[in-house]
């Protein structure tokens, strides 16, 4: 089995495409381990669009658990640049995700996707002397505001991913712009980065006017992401790495 690597701003992740849709739990374990597989946080797979006129395409994605996740924010951008260079879509392309119809456009290395509409949850949370804000931006996001973004509480993410079956974010506001870090399900880590956690904290402190409409996110990585509304929608805009192409024994 042929399969690309991907890194999309230290989220990493293994993709390929196949004419056969399955349930690949097993298989996303295995090439996403870091020791005896590929090793990435999530595994892509492109299968054909039952409705060409809607969508170039559909995803399969699977943490590297196993489990199965709607969306992610910055698979969507390494799967639509992978579809672009294998000639599976054009430059500007829609795909069919669990979480609803992505469009996206790839510049380069640069890849801009459409997310779909965001959603608050519920922003009356309280845990640990803490307000946190419930939302779903394609999957569930906690995101809490903080004045020390190096101080994060894994323990207490875990506790919260587990009690809310959501990730957990914190985000603190610098110049303007968005520092964000993430606790993702499914990994059960922090990650260096994630997608739709990033736009669940730009969508918070869009509607508490903490940030324009337009702004730079930069997360765990330390990289540079460019998130902004687009009257329902958020856009999200970042640099998409190929790293390399091997053979993985299914």
């Amino acid at each position: 089995m042929r399969v690309a690597k991907y890194s999309a701003n230290g989220n990493d992740f293994v993709i390929f495409h196949t004419f056969i849709k399955k349930e690949r739990s097993e298989l996303a374990k295995k090439v996403c381990h870091r020791q005896n597989g590929v090793g990435a946080d999530g595994l892509i797979v492109l299968i054909p669009s039952l409705k060409q006129d809607e969508y170039d395409f559909e995803w399969q994605f699977y943490n590297s658990d196993g489990s199965v996740a709607n969306m992610c924010g910055n698979g969507s951008r390494a799967c639509a640049h992978y579809a672009f260079v294998n000639e599976l879509a054009p430059q500007e392309m829609k795909f069919l995700t669990g979480a609803g119809v992505i469009g996206a456009y790839v510049d380069g290395s640069m890849v801009t996707s459409e997310l779909t509409p965001p959603k608050i949850v519920n922003k009356e949370i309280i845990e640990n002397s803490k307000l946190w804000w419930l939302l779903d931006t394609g999957v569930p996001h906690l995101v809490h505001f903080t004045d020390n973004i190096n101080e994060f509480d894994i323990k207490e993410a875990r506790e919260l991913r587990h009690k809310y079956n959501a990730n957990v974010n914190i985000a603190f506001v610098e110049d303007k712009n968005l520092r964000v870090r993430t606790y993702e399900r499914g990994v059960e880590d922090e990650t260096l980065a994630c997608g739709t956690g990033m736009a669940a904290c730009f969508y918070r402190a869009y509607t508490e006017k903490k940030v324009a409409n337009d702004i730079e996110v930069y997360p765990t990585s330390g990289e540079t992401l460019y998130l902004g509304m687009n009257e329902r929608t958020i856009t999200f805009r970042g640099e998409v790495k190929k790293v390399f192409v091997t053979e993985f024994g299914n």
